[in-house]
């Protein structure tokens, strides 16, 4: 077992508002819903512990990109969504921030007996994660949170975060039980629980080799471990600049939400109707869902579909947030009686956007944008913790495809 990535971001606090954390937590279901049908529970769990594609996320659910504060905002609207329908979706997120951190085995203990998988053992991979984390690396991150994301089939993942006040900085650790193969000689032996089938066996002898890579890990350098995983550093500012954005990525997502291009694709015929501007938010929700490893090197481009809570780089749309969710919210529950067309629309989108890439020459750089996005977010409900936006009536341009 071990480390699938870490990230350092901004330690930022403050408090989610509940106009929002109710919005991320309905756009939460529907996308790990669309990805669970097309790609299966290993490959959510796969993304979960990628820290690029956890912060992309968390930015397209409209987060401040590169603060502290997603993990919590992911986490916390993950377990409230995905719960309720765990035996439907084969996903349980154990854990929680603070003291919830510490009720993790027993929540692991209890999906053991409502699933046939060893609770006890599962528990046990929590307890090692932790401690690995906050006491066999030191680092000088105190870790505070902890969470235990397990499927019905025993692929998990961890998501962990520590916090270093003292030069006001957070670490994110990530797992992923895939590596476990790595460590034993033959696949994991499967036995039988009640009524559920078969399962894997995570206390067979085999995964003795397990412990003693725990071993083995906790006794590494920290330099040394965190130089063989992924590792995202994020900027100290409270902002979004140009450097952190691929511009020709978002502007042909721009481009190509514009409603003429929604005429002129037959693809997308199915999403005719919808706005510009929702379309560039279910664009970039879309590439979230269908989007390569690749795609995720710039999280703060996903902070365009819907703001953040501080309004940076602009507020939240409210009523564009509200029309992304009942769009796929729809196309999922189409999609569960095999009426997939919506469903294929809204995958086209990414699709299309990255074809559109190729031959694009944005006309205008990130600021314009953000300045466009504060001017008419007044149209949109735009809505900070500072309260609503005002009337703006200027507006700006996006750019277009080279013609060849």
């Amino acid at each position: 077992m071990k480390r699938s990535g870490t990230a350092d971001l901004k330690l930022m606090g403050g408090s989610i508002p509940t106009w929002l954390f109710d919005r991320m937590t309905r756009l939460s279901l529907p996308i790990v819903e669309t990805i669970l049908m097309e790609y299966g529970k290993k490959e959510f769990l796969r993304r979960i512990s990628d820290p690029f594609w956890f912060q992309s996320f968390g930015a397209v659910i409209g987060m401040d990109w590169n603060s502290s504060g997603v993990t919590t905002a992911v986490m916390s609207a993950l377990k409230k969504s995905l719960n309720p329908h765990a035996k439907e979706l084969g996903i349980y997120v154990c854990g929680g921030k603070g003291k919830d951190s510490l009720q993790t085995p027993a929540e692991l203990v209890r999906v053991g007996d409502q699933t046939g998988l060893d609770g006890q053992e599962l528990a046990r991979y929590s307890r090692l994660s932790a401690k690995v984390d906050s006491t066999a690396i030191q680092d000088g991150f105190q870790v505070y949170m902890h969470y235990f994301l397990v499927s019905d089939e025993a692929d998990w993942s961890v998501i962990q975060q520590g916090m270093k006040p003292e030069d006001g900085r957070a670490r994110r650790y990530h797992w992923n039980s895939s590596s476990l193969q790595s460590f034993v000689e033959e696949p994991h032996t499967a036995i039988c629980g009640d009524h559920q089938g078969e399962i894997l066996n995570l206390v067979d002898r085999q995964a003795k080799p397990t412990q003693t890579a725990m071993i083995s890990i906790s006794q590494e350098h920290p330099a040394k471990i965190l130089a063989e995983i992924p590792h995202m550093k994020l900027p100290n500012y409270y902002a979004v600049k140009d450097a952190d954005v691929d511009l020709k990525r978002l502007g042909s997502i721009l481009w190509l939400a514009q409603e003429s291009q929604t005429q002129t694709f037959e693809e997308l015929l199915q999403l005719k109707g919808l706005g510009p501007r929702t379309l560039q938010s279910l664009a970039l929700v879309s590439e979230v869902i269908h989007g390569r490893p690749s795609r995720f090197s710039d999280p703060a481009r996903f902070s365009f579909a819907h703001g953040s809570k501080g309004g940076k780089p602009f507020p939240v749309p409210t009523k564009v947030y509200d029309e992304t969710i009942s769009t796929l919210r729809n196309a999922v529950e189409k999609a569960k009686i095999s009426a997939t067309d919506q469903q294929q629309a809204i995958k086209k989108l990414s699709e299309l956007a990255q074809a559109a890439e190729q031959n694009f020459t944005p006309n205008t750089g990130v600021q314009e944008l953000i300045q466009k996005e504060n001017e008419d977010s007044w149209k949109y409900g735009g809505r900070t913790i500072f309260g609503f936006s005002s009337k703006n009536d200027q507006n700006g341009a996006i750019g277009n495809p080279e013609k060849k």
